[in-house]
Formats: C-alpha cells, structure tokens, sequence
C-alpha cells in the first residue's frame, strides 16, 4: 500500500520535511543560546539518570540536537532521514513514520543507557566508596568548568555518569534498518564504492560495523554506537509486531 503525499521540502513528504526542519532549528537556538550563556544541552541533551541534570523527557528531546560544533553531524543525519524517511512514508504514511521516528530514537537512548550501566557498574566494581562518592555530588560541576578528577579511575566514571548524548542517530539506523526491510534488494550507490549495494547487505554490514566499534572501543570513541544498534533493534521489533497486527487485520504490509 502506497500514501502519496504532496511534495514538501525539496520533494520531500510532510513528516520528514517538519522533522529536518525541527533538527535544524534546535541546531540554531542551541548556538544562540549559547552565546547567551545559556546551554539547551543541559536541560535537553541525554543524560545518565543518576546525573542531577537527568530528566525522562530526554528519551525524546535528545534526538533533536547535534553538535553545535560539527555541522556535519546535522547534515549527515537529516540527509539520510530524507533520502529513506520520505520513501518510507509514502509506505507508511505519515502517522506511522512519526511514531517509528520517536521510538526508535527512544528505543536507542533506552540501550545507550543501559551500556552506560553496565560500563558504571563494572567500573566501580574496582573502586572504593570514597572515590565513588565525589563523582556523584562534585563530578557535574568539575565537568562543566571544564575540568575533571585526577584520578584516572574516578575521572572515567565521571565521564560515563556526568556525559551527555545528543542526535538523530539512533532514529536514523531504525530508518535504515526499515528501508532495509521493506526494500532489501534495492541498489544503494555509495562513495567510494563502484558498484551498487543491496539494501539488506548495507543494513547488515552497517549493524556489524556498528557492533564491532561498540566493543573494540570499549573506553568510549564520542560516538553512541550501542545506541545505533539500539535503534535498528527496536526498529525491527517495531516492523515485525506491525507486519504480524497488519497481517491479522487483513492488510498489506507494504
């Protein structure tokens, strides 16, 4: 089943058009408040929930900020959400493609979140108490002057509990992972790769990709790749519970 839409944003559809331009605009007012003193990441960026600055509106929030320092963060995730999203919606239609979005965004903050735990908790496991504790009440305010414990222990979980994680990306491999899918044969041109890809075979080299860098930089790389993974598997847990409803209500899944 196709939904044609009126082209929005450089042919884009609905959904996906106000999604980039959201993005955009949180990118903006981020770099605007800044120069005001006041940072947006602190109240919306993805927090570890023990942090004081945590807030459970930041499953979703988080999604719509990228490094203000790095355009190329932005560019990269929304060109992506417009080459796959708008193809997606047209299958979906906008309804479906939104909730897929905003749960698979949520989905990816939830596994991020849980790998922070694991890290946490394996990392105190060899520290005692009184190196724990000033992590906790004085590692936030070390961080945000710019500093951190001497301590190379002490000053790794104050990295893992006080760090904060922003961007589409978790949404973006769910993207991915449903063009994958839906689409697994499609020819996908890549740079610096002469002949086409199959989509299925991007999908699963990406995840593998994804996977490995999660584990062999197990110290952390600034880059959410647990968090990634976490979206294409919410994403896949998504489409197959509604391939299975649509099944039995008698509809089309594509």
């Amino acid at each position: 089943m196709m939904t044609q839409h009126r082209p929005g944003l450089f042919g884009s559809t609905p959904v996906v058009a106000n999604l980039i331009i959201i993005n955009i605009l949180c990118w903006l007012a981020c770099i605007v408040f800044q120069r005001m003193d006041v940072d947006l990441f602190r109240y919306l960026a993805l927090h570890y929930p023990a942090s004081r600055d945590f807030n459970p509106i930041q499953l979703v929030s988080y999604m719509f900020l990228h490094d203000t320092g790095s355009l190329a963060h932005l560019f990269f995730n929304m060109f992506a959400v417009y080459m796959f999203g708008r193809v997606l919606e047209n299958v979906w239609g906008s309804k479906r493609i939104l909730l897929y979005y905003l749960l698979t965004g949520a989905g990816a903050a939830l596994v991020n979140l849980l790998v922070a735990y694991i890290r946490i908790r394996s990392l105190e496991s060899g520290m005692l108490p009184d190196q724990i504790a000033p992590v906790y009440t004085q590692g936030l305010d070390a961080l945000n002057q710019g500093k951190n414990f001497v301590d190379p222990a002490m000053a790794s979980l104050n990295s893992l509990v006080n760090s904060v994680t922003v961007g589409a990306s978790g949404a973006v491999f769910g993207i991915l992972l449903a063009f994958g899918v839906l689409f697994p044969n499609a020819p996908l041109f890549l740079m610096f790769i002469p002949i086409p890809v199959r989509a299925k075979y991007f999908v699963i080299g990406y995840g593998l990709i994804e996977l490995f860098f999660g584990f062999a930089d197990f110290r952390g790389d600034n880059v959410a790749h647990f968090a990634h993974l976490g979206g294409m598997i919410f994403g896949y847990i998504l489409i197959m519970y509604w391939k299975k409803r649509d099944a039995k209500d008698g509809k089309y899944f594509y």
